[in-house]
């Protein structure tokens, strides 16, 4: 696996840009976050489970699907292409969203940084999944996260936001009333805020980035979905592969895929250093968040069995650590 750094000119061009944008962004008060304008009260929903649709399978399909550049690093990369693809070997986008559907695209926007510092997900990963989302028909596709830097930054500045709108999603920054204290009933998590977006949504797309973690070793499909909760977060490292694997039982997103065109080595999962961040330019999908993290773990040159919540996913149930040749498809481009 070829290791390719991010090109500095490149980084510090679009910096510049960002930093200009935002600016003017700022000074004209103009921030088009799609958001209610009145919430009915919070409430207290009782499910151990996600009330979101399962995939429907009406012929057999592939469980996980990778697809990566020839040469990783060499050239400019179109993430889109790569996503578009990954989702077309799992059976399309038809097999996942349905006419009418209210979806939710949960990337990582959890931090403050541009794209080339890979602490985010990929906005044009997000981009191509908004527009294949409603090229399917989908009533509604929101692109939400519960960031830990300051949200509209976040947004902005991770590209995230203009992905979205100009794919035809809405953006939600959610406060406290778009949360709701739900019955997870897990072994770490018995009752949690979670994001509402999610308890109205009939499929939810999960879209982490590939980065090392400080705590966790790894953070991918399993992981990001702590930014589906609310509350204090803090609390859930006390028995933080528990908690992982609890939001992950509760939830069982319709469709997970790794973004692994920029992944970040060290120093996650804020990074900040260009140093830190190699091009992989893989992406990988699959209904399985257990296999999409075991084989997302080793493009930051890790292995399942060093992820203790990766193989625990596994005893619970919620997927297979290994997806075997016949189930699983692998392209080259």
């Amino acid at each position: 696996m070829k290791d390719r750094k991010v090109d500095r000119r490149d980084f510090l061009h679009r910096s510049a840009r960002t930093a200009a944008a935002l600016a003017a962004a700022g000074a004209a008060g103009t921030f088009a976050f799609t958001r209610r304008a009145s919430r009915p009260p919070v409430r207290s929903f009782r499910a151990i489970r996600a009330p979101l649709r399962p995939v429907e399978v009406d012929r057999p399909a592939p469980l996980l699907a990778v697809v990566k550049r020839r040469e990783a690093g060499v050239g400019p990369v179109d993430g889109g292409a790569l996503v578009r693809r990954a989702i077309e070997c799992l059976g399309g986008i038809e097999r996942f969203v349905s006419r009418g559907d209210r979806v939710v695209v949960k990337p990582n926007v959890g931090w403050n940084r541009l794209p080339e510092q890979a602490a985010n997900t990929n906005p044009e990963l997000v981009g191509a999944v908004v527009a294949l989302c409603m090229d399917a028909g989908a009533r509604e596709v929101v692109v939400t996260d519960n960031t830990c830097n300051a949200p509209r930054m976040c947004f902005n500045r991770s590209g995230i936001r203009d992905a979205a709108l100009v794919s035809g999603g809405k953006v939600v920054i959610p406060d406290s009333g778009d949360f709701v204290t739900v019955d997870v009933n897990g072994r770490a998590i018995e009752r949690w805020a979670i994001l509402r977006a999610v308890l109205d949504a009939d499929r939810l797309i999960n879209i982490p980035v590939a980065k090392q973690h400080g705590l966790a070793g790894y953070t991918g499909a399993m992981k990001n979905l702590y930014g589906i909760a609310g509350g204090n977060r803090g609390k859930l490292h006390h028995r933080l592969d528990d908690s992982i694997v609890d939001l992950t039982e509760w939830t069982r997103p319709t469709l997970n895929i790794v973004d692994g065109v920029r992944v970040l080595l060290d120093n996650g999962p804020s990074g900040g250093s260009l140093d830190d961040v190699v091009r992989r330019d893989t992406v990988i999908a699959s209904t399985d968040p257990v296999a999409a993290d075991a084989l997302g773990c080793t493009l930051i040159g890790r292995s399942p069995d060093e992820i203790p919540y990766i193989p625990l996913g596994a005893e619970r149930g919620l997927g297979e650590l290994e997806i075997g040749e016949d189930r699983r498809v692998e392209e080259l481009v």
